[in-house]
């Protein structure tokens, strides 16, 4: 197959779950080069569809940006049946997550010397105002020659761009090599690419990830609330993992004191451990190896520990609901290697009978519910707002809008939110947000009101899309749809399925009509199954009061 009348394809060199990359021959040049193609699943819709050929693009434009021994050159970009390809450097070589699964793991001095070469390239992208966000093993190539590239600027940002990189409240990132910061608040910085090279080296001489866990959500929990896992193999390269992987971005290694402890490490130096004040060296004493675990956590901490927590739910809450992914696992994209196949982690988590008590059934065994075994899989929840205790903050009370004619009940309060929408819920509720996803929970009872934006000209597509959505995912065991039809102008999707903790659970997700124009919100309600004719009352009230901007 020739391309653009100039690139031969010749052999398929690298898979994963959004595309392909080939190893091709320019023919005007007469040189070999490898070729990258997008291929979006089938179950992609349509904007997000177009959002992989934009990422395409960014990946191309931060590429050639950068002129550096240590990062895959660009050449050319194609457009091939409205579909952008890549045509860059190729790179005889293994990735290092295919040396460390053909070798195991690396000496540390071996392990530092690669970390020089990534953080001069990491240097270099973020002079040039560039933001890798996908720094992992399976994006380090290990080359032929003996050159070592950081590869893959597919989730890059940088100065200027179109800044269109993910919706808001989105996350793009493998969960075992993203930053706590950035799964939790979505902050892309330097300092969450040095979290991830941290994270990169810990694997290279480990031989997995400091959150390494048998499952995305498992990975991203671990990351929310504990230390990173000890590195006993790590040698004089410890003080660099130490100073990389502290949770506070502020008291991170930047790159010369990271430059200088690695230096030491690849001449077989242990140095002296990274600088850091007293205040900072007792926040982080919880995350290094040996450090206490019984310590009270400040509130602080709790808060922070608390958002990513809700962070992690949304992962797999959102998809399936079709109202815009909270956080967002990428799989292990191909890059310009002759490298393996690879492909997404899983969407679940083990059930590993732990947790508290919550108000949708108790977090692990018990009287009467003995618990899965361990090590069975859960699914993800199938609606936003989807968990088994409640978090958040008392609802922000505000005020109704001039010319309001519903009165709440007593003991209620109205809500202003800043998305636009106004609605009266009870003050003793919580309020939380998940992505673009505000969450109304009763701690007493579990009763949760969510309100999610975003527009369509089909509502019953919509809905229908969800449901598929989390059928897909094995979100909804014990389905039981009562409704899903269209209604008033919208849609209207009522169903039971089994919770993961025992409780059975029921749901209502209406898309609102909008005459005229596309619904722009969708109302959930979600109780325990044998509390939904005693929650109606609720439902009707919130209902009734939900008030939007046209």
């Amino acid at each position: 197959m020739l391309i653009a009348g100039r690139y031969r394809l010749l052999d398929l060199v690298g898979r994963g779950g959004m595309g392909r990359v080939w190893r091709a021959r320019d023919e005007m040049l007469h040189r070999e080069v490898a070729v990258k193609e997008v291929v979006p699943p089938s179950w992609l819709a349509d904007h997000e569809r177009a959002e992989l050929r934009s990422r395409t693009l960014r990946e191309a434009r931060a590429a050639a940006r950068l002129n550096h021994p240590a990062v895959v050159r660009l050449y050319d970009v194609v457009p091939v049946e409205d579909s952008p390809w890549i045509v860059m450097e190729y790179v005889p070589s293994h990735t290092l997550q295919d040396v460390l699964d053909d070798e195991g793991p690396l000496d540390p001095v071996r392990a530092a010397r690669i970390g020089l070469a990534l953080l001069d390239a990491l240097h270099a992208a973020h002079t040039a105002g560039v933001l890798h966000r996908d720094v992992k093993p399976q994006n380090v190539l290990m080359a032929h020659d003996g050159r070592v590239l950081l590869a893959d600027f597919g989730l890059a940002t940088f100065d200027g761009g179109d800044g269109a990189t993910t919706r808001p409240g989105m996350v793009l990132g493998s969960p075992q090599y993203v930053s706590p910061e950035r799964a939790a608040e979505g902050v892309s910085t330097v300092a969450a690419d040095l979290w991830s090279l941290g994270a990169t080296l810990h694997a290279a001489v480990e031989g997995r990830s400091p959150y390494a866990r048998s499952t995305a959500m498992a990975t991203l929990t671990a990351l929310a609330a504990g230390p990173p896992d000890p590195a006993p193999h790590a040698g004089p390269l410890a003080p660099v993992l130490a100073g990389l992987l502290r949770r506070d971005p502020l008291h991170r290694l930047d790159h010369d004191e990271a430059r200088r402890l690695l230096t030491a490490a690849a001449n077989g130096v242990t140095g002296p451990p990274p600088m850091a004040d007293a205040a900072a060296s007792a926040r982080d004493q919880d995350d290094r190896p040996g450090g206490p675990t019984d310590a009270p956590v400040p509130a602080v901490g709790r808060s922070v520990r608390r958002r990513a927590a809700l962070i992690v739910t949304a992962l797999l809450v959102a998809a399936a609901a079709g109202v815009g992914t909270a956080l967002a696992v990428t799989g292990d994209e191909p890059t310009g290697t002759a490298g393996r196949s690879t492909t997404a982690p899983p969407l679940d988590r083990p059930r590993d009978g732990g947790g508290q008590d919550g108000p949708f059934g108790p977090g692990g065994p018990g009287p009467g519910r003995p618990g899965p075994p361990p090590g069975a899989r859960v699914p993800p929840p199938p609606f936003p707002c989807v968990r088994p205790d409640i978090g958040g903050a008392p609802v922000p009370a505000g005020s109704p809008a001039a010319g309001e004619r519903f009165r709440p009940p007593a003991g209620w309060v109205w809500h202003a939110d800043t998305t636009g929408f106004r609605v009266s819920v009870p003050a003793s509720w919580r309020y939380s947000r998940e992505g673009a996803v505000a969450c109304f929970q009763d701690p007493a009872t579990g009763r949760t009101f969510s309100v999610a934006e975003g527009g369509t000209n089909d509502p019953l597509a919509r809905l229908r899309a969800a449901r598929d959505a989390a059928d897909g995912y094995g979100a909804l065991p014990g389905y039981d749809e009562v409704r899903l039809a269209a209604s008033g102008g919208g849609a209207e999707w009522e169903c039971r399925w089994d919770a993961p903790y025992g409780a059975r659970l029921h749901a209502r997700q209406q898309v609102l009509g909008r005459p005229g124009g596309a619904s722009r919100w969708m109302l959930g309600w979600i109780t325990d199954d044998r509390d939904w004719a005693a929650a109606q009352a609720d439902w009707t009230q919130v209902r009734n009061s939900f008030r939007s901007p046209l």
